[in-house]
């Protein structure tokens, strides 16, 4: 199997390594929108470095994995589809829902797939938050909290690009949400802050926002995000039933400190940033979507997928902006098949992701 990567930045990078290293695939072709940066991956790596994205669908490929800026995803998206190929894309589709929708009615009339870059799906924490719901541990759930925050702010110039605090970065913690739970957001209710470092407000952005959500049988959700978590990079998920309560992301690296005299010390080496935490679920991703090509599994995280969370980044973007809670129904939808069940979407055929870090394809 050959497989073109287009964008070899730091995630570029990381999924190049790992797919490098999988004994199903032979070889890739690598491209940037810096040729030297691809050129210098390639020569590491072993692998084929073309001049342009022109070259990595004449040169020929069996699948392509997107990992540009996301400017670029929709358009990619569509030409990948034109071109029969399954695409393994990073979230999210694009910037607004237009060009979602877009993309999404290119893969629907090629008839091909669209795997996209939601590596939370294959934690093994959140996987296990995930069983122990649909299994009925906690009784009747009736509180989550989510959280991302990083330990330091992005580069000021990438701001402008990444399309906001909630469509970037809350993003995940959305698709969390429905993933874990199986229930889908009806309502929002968020407001935000840029009260930190000047880039923020120069961008139009956020460095900090919170949300609170109402799923569709009356759980509450809290969700909220940071740019500037000094203490280190904290992604955590809480959930409370009637009958039990867990938590996904404690453990002796979580950047947080008890005031109890009893209390866990603070972590001696808390997490630094997202491909440390969740570097074993990206791999795990990748080796999923070359099980995809290879047609011995059903697509782990479609586009759909990616359109819901959104929808629900574009509902909290329209509170924070309106100062008012805001139903989903006010934001637009693409058809969805009748027979997907919402916040199931893909993620039942073999109940693979309840095992995520097992990865029978693991890289060599």
């Amino acid at each position: 199997m050959r497989i073109g990567v287009i964008g070899t930045g730091r995630i570029g990078t990381f999924h190049a390594r790992t797919l490098s290293r999988h004994r199903e695939v032979g070889s890739l072709i690598l491209t940037d929108a810096d040729p030297a940066r691809a050129q210098e991956l390639a020569l590491r790596l072993g692998e084929t470095a073309a001049p342009g994205v022109d070259e990595i669908f004449a040169w020929g490929v069996d699948a392509v994995v997107i990992t540009t800026a996301t400017s670029a995803h929709a358009e990619l998206i569509g030409r990948a589809a034109r071109s029969g190929l399954p695409v393994f894309c990073e979230k999210p589709i694009a910037l607004d829902l237009p060009g979602t929708l877009q993309a999404l009615a290119e893969v629907d009339r090629a008839g091909t797939v669209l795997q996209m870059g939601f590596q939370r799906r294959f934690d093994r924490g959140y996987a296990g938050a995930r069983e122990a719901v649909l299994a009925g541990r906690l009784g009747r759930l009736h509180t989550v909290r989510a959280l991302t925050s990083d330990r330091e702010p992005p580069p000021a110039g990438w701001l402008p690009l990444s399309g906001g605090l909630f469509r970037d970065t809350l993003i995940h913690d959305f698709d969390m949400v429905r993933w874990v739970t199986g229930r889908e957001v009806v309502d929002v209710y968020a407001a935000g802050s840029d009260a930190g470092p000047a880039m923020f407000r120069d961008a139009g952005d956020l460095d900090t926002a919170a949300a609170m959500l109402t799923l569709a049988d009356g759980t509450l959700v809290t969700a909220t995000a940071t740019r500037l978590n000094g203490a280190g990079y904290d992604v955590r998920m809480e959930l409370a039933g009637e009958l039990d309560q867990i938590v996904v992301g404690l453990d002796d690296r979580t950047p947080i400190a008890s005031t109890e005299p009893t209390g866990p010390p603070a972590a001696d080496k808390p997490w630094t940033g997202f491909l440390e935490r969740f570097g074993p679920a990206y791999e795990a991703e990748l080796c999923a979507f070359v099980d995809v090509v290879r047609g011995e599994r059903a697509n782990p995280c479609d586009g759909r997928e990616a359109l819901r969370a959104l929808r629900i980044a574009e509902a909290c973007e329209l509170s924070r902006r309106e100062h008012r809670p805001v139903s989903l129904a006010e934001i637009p939808d693409a058809p969805v098949r009748p027979e997907t069940e919402p916040g199931r979407a893909e993620t039942e055929p073999g109940r693979a992701e309840t095992e995520p870090g097992r990865a029978d394809s693991a890289p060599r």
